[in-house]
């Protein structure tokens, strides 16, 4: 039965639609979020280094829980989430932080293990809401995030 390591709550302020969980070594990220990012392409984008995460508002604030499994963790069911997608990432550092254009936030993802190759399962909710809020001022925690990190090799 997996067992839940660590949970983090997070705010994320979003920016052009989006932002990235990249390792905090950037040595390590051969393109930084946002280089390279793809417009809408994808809920969750893979990159060397970094997931990017695209919103469904502009400029505001979502909540993020990040929590780290030792095993693939059972499916969230606890709300009705809008999307659901799964991802890699290889974390040399064993932490992420959070991008936007603006920058990076002080805030970061401990994950653990350096240098291990994570399983990711990212959910959202509140994202019609955050669209539709956000085109008349700048949403605080409307979209929410769940992020489950877990070990690829469990």
């Amino acid at each position: 039965m997996p067992t839940l390591l660590r949970k983090q709550t997070l705010h994320v302020h979003v920016d052009f639609y989006g932002f990235g969980l990249q390792d905090t070594d950037d040595s390590l990220v051969p393109d930084p979020y946002p280089d390279g990012r793809e417009d809408a392409a994808s809920f969750l984008t893979a990159h060397e280094g970094r997931i990017d995460v695209e919103s469904a508002g502009h400029t505001h604030t979502a909540a993020l829980t990040a929590e780290t499994w030792d095993a693939e963790p059972p499916e969230d069911r606890n709300i009705a989430w809008e999307v659901r997608q799964d991802a890699e990432i290889l974390s040399p550092s064993g932490e992420l932080e959070i991008r936007t254009v603006a920058g990076a936030h002080d805030e970061y993802l401990e994950l653990g293990t350096p240098g291990a190759l994570w399983k990711l399962r990212v959910y959202c909710a509140g994202r019609e809401e955050v669209a539709r809020l956000a085109q008349q001022g700048v949403p605080e925690g409307v979209e929410r995030y769940l992020a489950q990190f877990w070990p690829a090799d469990a």
